[in-house]
């Protein structure tokens, strides 16, 4: 629904942009990028959330600035002014993150910090953003954002709900479940069972794909 809504007020040379990451050109599933924090982020779904939220705002704005720049900026020292542009905006989302939500803050750790790394920010910055005008630009950066943080989602969805019968804090599996003999599943909160979830997620995907492109 919300990519209809999308489609009606996004101009349609744009729309490949923004959503092909959502799905075809999945940052995670496809390009299999930004792996590491998928994995050590998604224990639970807050802080997957919350870490989502905040690779959308570097990758999105990230992309932006830098395609403002980037008749301005010499070839040769582009990749130092990339970094500068991403780490000013990962302190800026850090120090929001600790005013407003301080106990997700230090959940993240050092993976706020790492978006700074994060290989799906600095290649879209070289693909996209250093050969497109700013509107395509943010849009290619919210794209691979949401893109990245829609599987963040999903992995922890699934980590917390088997792993400790709760979502987002709230008990979800009722007690007479456990009483008849159910037990959480100890491998979803290691970072194995992220990867078995990812794997999954991905056979899923491909297999979809590969099958409609048969059809």
């Amino acid at each position: 629904m919300a990519r209809g809504i999308l489609s009606t007020v996004i101009p349609k040379r744009y729309q490949r942009v923004l959503f092909d990451p959502l799905n075809d050109n999945n940052p995670i599933t496809i390009q299999v990028l930004g792996i590491c924090s998928a994995l050590a982020v998604t224990v639970k779904l807050k802080p997957a959330v919350v870490m989502a939220l905040a690779v959308i705002a570097v990758t999105s704005f990230s992309n932006l600035i830098i395609s403002l720049l980037r008749n301005a900026v010499p070839m040769r020292v582009r990749i130092i002014v990339q970094l500068v542009v991403v780490a000013t905006l990962v302190i800026l989302v850090d120090q929001v993150l600790k005013a407003f939500v301080y106990d997700v803050s230090k959940q993240l750790s050092v993976f706020v910090g790492l978006i700074i790394t994060n290989c799906i920010i600095m290649g879209r910055l070289e693909a996209f953003a250093m050969a497109n005008k700013p509107v395509p630009s943010f849009l290619d950066g919210l794209g691979n954002g949401l893109g990245y943080g829609a599987i963040l989602i999903i992995v922890a969805f699934f980590r917390e709900l088997f792993g400790s019968g709760q979502l987002y804090g709230i008990p979800i599996i009722p007690d007479f479940v456990y009483q008849l003999g159910y037990v959480n599943n100890g491998m979803m909160m290691v970072p194995a069972g992220a990867l078995f979830t990812l794997g999954i997620i991905v056979w899923i995907q491909r297999y979809f794909t590969k099958y409609y492109e048969e059809a």
